[in-house]
């Protein structure tokens, strides 16, 4: 995404179009593997070094908040973020620690919910071995 785009879409959604904001919003975007807070940090911090992980936490709740971003707590010790912001699955390998994107349909999502309920957010995880560990077993 150009960065007119970006500065466009953080506006759009409340949010001042800081230099920090646009950096963990693009790596976000171009790093689909549901970074934590801590591995964004180390990622940008070459090429930002003044950037603190307290901007990166900081940053990265605007964009929870925005609706721009989606927290993933599948470990009870790290939370990871996503760029996708429609409801899906995630799948959690427990040897390589990667988390996978499944799509889930709306039907599925439907017979999930109680009747009488309705969801507006779903975080669906399944937790196993990827195919990579899988074949290693």
């Amino acid at each position: 995404m150009a960065e007119n785009d970006l500065n466009r879409v953080l506006s759009s959604h409340g949010i001042r179009p800081t230099l920090q904001r646009i950096a963990v919003y693009k790596y976000l975007l171009s790093h689909p593997v549901h970074p934590s807070a801590d591995t964004i940090y180390r990622s940008l911090s070459d090429e930002f070094p003044v950037f603190s992980r307290t901007t990166i936490y900081n940053t990265l709740n605007s964009l929870v908040k925005s609706g721009l971003v989606r927290p993933i707590n599948i470990q009870h010790d790290e939370q990871r973020f996503d760029s996708t912001t429609e409801d899906h699955g995630h799948f959690f390998c427990i040897k390589c620690n990667e988390i996978s994107d499944f799509d889930i349909t709306q039907k599925i999502l439907d017979d999930l919910c109680p009747e009488g309920y309705q969801n507006i957010r779903v975080d669906i995880f399944i937790t196993g071995f990827c195919p990579k560990c899988k074949d290693k077993q």
